[in-house]
């Protein structure tokens, strides 16, 4: 506690290196984090740009010179926003869907996964049949964790890892337990992952289990866990909301894909089991 008091303490006798004054709306550089006011460093960058005929790909630290390509603001808890140093690559913000998911991610809330029986997606062979929607959704997934939208390398290493295993077992057939296998993909998903997804990591190879075993697609998957979270059911991303079309658009993920609508009662059943229902309901 000491410590955490000291810190703060000397943080706030800092003064903004450009106005001098307490620092307000705090921001700092991604490589020297320096810090400054957001609005100071915005100025800074923004006259550093005016003096250039093309978009900066970085920029010089106005206190040490060094060279930054982004300022870091708005941080809250493990989330925060990105200015890039160039314009045309200013990052626009998540969608409400991707909202939805991230508190998904920072709720202690069990939504399920100690009332799916999974085990008999892997008991019955159900990972032969081919998840349509898998990829997409692990690209939400993941820039809804990261706050970030340009994941591709990451999703191709981490769905790379799903298809490999996938169709190893299609060549393997029987010659293991449903459990092994189970056990062996969760490892494999989870190496793969936790360099980028940290201390997600292990809730994310739930969700990623969970998807797979529901058999749902994306937009049913979300009401099934919205239900669970106790979040309104009416919920759904709206088709004119800028930054949903946007993001769903580069992303190939249709705005119905994002909707949370159209559940049935007996595909929320088989996904989340009651106390009194059938775990067949899952096959």
């Amino acid at each position: 506690m000491e410590a955490s008091s000291s810190g703060t303490s000397e943080t706030e006798r800092q003064p903004c290196p450009i106005c001098l004054a307490p620092i307000n709306d705090e921001a700092y550089l991604d490589r020297c984090f320096h810090s400054f006011c957001y609005k100071c460093i915005g100025e800074w960058l923004s006259f550093v740009a005016s003096k250039r005929s093309k978009p900066l790909s970085s920029f010089v630290c106005p206190l040490c010179k060094g060279q930054n390509s982004s300022i870091i603001h708005g941080v809250y808890g493990r989330s925060f926003q990105r200015h890039y140093a160039s314009k045309d690559n200013t990052k626009r913000p998540l969608s409400d869907a991707h909202m939805l998911r991230f508190h998904v991610y920072n709720t202690n809330e069990d939504i399920g996964h100690n009332r799916v029986d999974v085990l008999q997606y892997w008991k019955k062979r159900k990972y032969l049949q081919k998840n349509t929607w898998v990829q997409n959704w692990l690209r939400r997934e993941i820039q809804a964790i990261l706050q970030e939208e340009d994941v591709d390398i990451i999703l191709c290493h981490i769905y790379g890892t799903v298809e490999s295993f996938m169709k190893k077992q299609e060549r393997e057939g029987l010659s293991s337990t449903a459990e092994e296998k189970r056990d062996v993909f969760r490892s494999l998903l989870a190496n793969a992952a936790r360099p980028f997804l940290l201390e997600y990591t292990d809730q994310f190879v739930n969700e990623v289990e969970l998807f797979i075993a529901s058999g749902l697609n994306i937009n049913a998957y979300d009401k099934a866990c919205m239900k669970r979270l106790g979040w309104p059911a009416c919920y759904e991303v709206r088709n004119n909301n800028s930054k949903t079309s946007e993001l769903s658009k580069c992303n190939g993920v249709r705005n119905s894909d994002l909707r949370t609508s159209d559940l049935s009662d007996q595909d929320e059943n088989s996904l989340f089991l009651g106390d009194d229902c059938d775990p067949d309901l899952v096959d």
